[in-house]
């Protein structure tokens, strides 16, 4: 996509390349090491274009959502959730998933909205001054003083 669409963006002067990415890239977990090899690929990708596209009026940014709540995340725990000892609903459940996966400082797991918000706002005028970012969307689930 990057090489069919960025010229045209280069030639027009403006554009934006926004891709997704995830937590995992920078700080992995042991399960899954070639999905989060990948992930830190992508998010590496994002700054090397964002570099290389200097002064063209296109800018290069990575979303990196946390825990997502999408229809087969909530199945999977509303599997696991007896066994877990997290209760039976759905609030008991997300929260036991939080206190015991994916702690972070909200205390639920993320919305596809929140996702959307921050792509929307990369994509808008209000991040022209934006280039290189990774803008995490996972409710401080990953720390990072820089």
């Amino acid at each position: 996509m990057i090489q069919r669409l960025v010229p045209a963006m280069i030639k027009r002067g403006s554009g934006r390349v926004i891709q997704i990415g995830g937590g995992l890239a920078v700080q992995p977990i042991p399960m899954q090491p070639d999905y989060e090899a990948s992930l830190a690929v992508r998010h590496n990708l994002a700054v090397s274009l964002a570099w290389r596209l200097k002064d063209t009026g296109v800018t290069s940014n990575i979303v990196a959502p946390g825990a997502i709540l999408v229809p087969a995340v909530k199945e999977l725990l509303e599997k696991i959730a007896p066994k877990q000892g997290w209760g039976e609903s759905w609030a008991a459940i997300e929260r036991g998933c939080v206190k015991d996966m994916v702690p972070n400082d909200v205390g639920r797991l993320g919305r596809p909205e929140e996702i959307a918000g921050a792509v929307t706002y990369l994509a808008s005028r209000h991040a022209d001054y934006i280039s290189g970012a990774t803008i995490s969307v996972d409710g401080g689930t990953v720390r990072s003083a820089f």
